[in-house]
């Protein structure tokens, strides 16, 4: 197994590489869909049909943003958490979803990326869900590991026989430091899921934003020192803002 590291509109792609296979372990952005393209039959000399499965870790537009598109051009799976539900359901999700795709755009202004489209469909229908500790289907050196708290259904991807773990956003490097994730809603299982990625001692950690690293324990200790005790959401932001804002007015 091969691991390639491909820079994406706003996160890093990371395309596993076999013989007879490949494995795309998230489902990046609809802006990505031309640079998988290019390096799969560019780069690597192999028809698009090599990529058998897509992982979804969770639904933000990062990382779900092109998985439909993808199946529909080469004919691969999909598969993502065994989590009952669509992340964006009800009003409320598709206010969220819009929000979403709204703060993408954001950060891509901020990292200087060109305007593209990225809208993408706010429900997923996986062709595998998977378990704790499942094999990814076709690719069994991979382990697909329950690690909610970001959402409630985020998946990290470990290869045991490199001892190298995906983590997806559970955690993100910015300013050399490693922080948790913005949103975090559910604050009790993100710490477990750290545990649980602490605890294998991996020889490194693939993030979505920030590359393959080896935290120290130092660092471990700040993300755990910093992981919130109460959810940090869109709604909980906006309320904060709108106290600051109304603060003076009423202090008057």
């Amino acid at each position: 197994m091969k691991l390639h590291q491909i820079e994406g509109y706003i996160q890093s792609i990371y395309l596993a590489e076999y013989p007879n296979r490949l494995l795309l372990l998230d489902g990046c952005s609809r802006a990505d869909i031309p640079v998988i393209k290019q390096f799969i039959k560019g780069k690597l000399k192999r028809p698009l049909t090599d990529l058998k499965l897509v992982v979804v870790t969770h639904m933000h537009p990062d990382h779900a943003g092109a998985a439909h598109q993808l199946r529909q051009l080469t004919g691969c799976r999909l598969a993502a958490a065994n989590v009952a539900g669509q992340w964006y359901s009800g009003i409320d999700g598709k206010v969220m979803h819009i929000t979403d795709i709204l703060l993408a755009k954001w950060v891509a202004r901020r990292m200087k990326k060109p305007k593209v489209k990225i809208w993408y469909p706010c429900n997923l229908k996986p062709d595998f869900i998977l378990d704790d500790k499942e094999p990814l289907p076709g690719f069994p050196d991979w382990l697909a590991l329950s690690t909610q708290g970001h959402t409630d259904r985020d998946l990290s991807l470990y290869h045991a026989s490199s001892n190298r773990v995906y983590v997806a956003d559970l955690m993100v490097k910015v300013k050399g430091r490693f922080i948790p994730p913005y949103p975090v809603f559910y604050p009790n299982r993100y710490k477990s899921s750290l545990h649980k990625v602490i605890g294998l001692k991996p020889d490194s950690i693939i993030l979505a934003h920030g590359g393959e690293v080896q935290p120290s324990e130092q660092e471990y200790k700040y993300l755990l020192d910093n992981a919130p005790e109460i959810p940090v959401t869109h709604w909980r932001s906006v309320k904060a803002k709108l106290k600051k804002v109304l603060k003076p007015a009423t202090d008057a």
